[in-house]
């Protein structure tokens, strides 16, 4: 897998938004690798987180981006996958601050609370965001340590 293809995934929640998703990465050719769903019937979105937050896991992808009908769902199983940066965005703001200080690797999105001109506007500015890296390194090492330790079973 190409570290620069952005995987994708979605629930039948995100399943509209990520049309519009797809759309928008072509006309700014953006290379992409959807692994699902593709339409409306109900499948659980873990399955999906899965796949996109596994492969940035393994490094197999450096970005990747979640879709279903909140982001919350999608955000709450991402994280839970060592090296995973998810981050739930609802505005230009969050998505330009959370690559800006947290290095976000992985952008959620809700398809039924984030209408599509915004969710739009919000994939640009984590797209284009870069992090800022000095003082925010400190914060991001603390969270590997600790990703460290969780995955190690060692609890304070």
């Amino acid at each position: 897998m190409n570290r620069d293809v952005i995987e994708i995934g979605c629930d039948h929640g995100g399943y509209e938004l990520k049309l519009h998703i797809l759309e928008h990465l072509r006309k700014r050719e953006f290379e992409y690798h959807d692994v699902g769903t593709d339409s409306t019937e109900i499948v659980r979105y873990p399955l999906y987180a899965e796949q996109v937050a596994g492969a940035i896991s393994r490094k197999e992808a450096s970005r990747g981006i979640l879709i279903c009908s909140t982001g919350i769902g999608m955000s709450i199983i991402a994280n839970r996958f060592p090296g995973v940066r998810a981050s739930l965005c609802t505005s230009t703001y969050m998505a330009k601050m959370t690559r800006a200080h947290n290095d976000s690797n992985l952008l959620c999105l809700g398809g039924k609370v984030t209408g599509v001109f915004h969710a739009i506007d919000i994939l640009d500015a984590w797209l284009d965001g870069r992090y800022e890296g000095g003082r925010h390194d400190i914060s991001l090492g603390l969270i590997a340590q600790m990703e460290g330790n969780l995955c190690q079973g060692v609890c304070s």
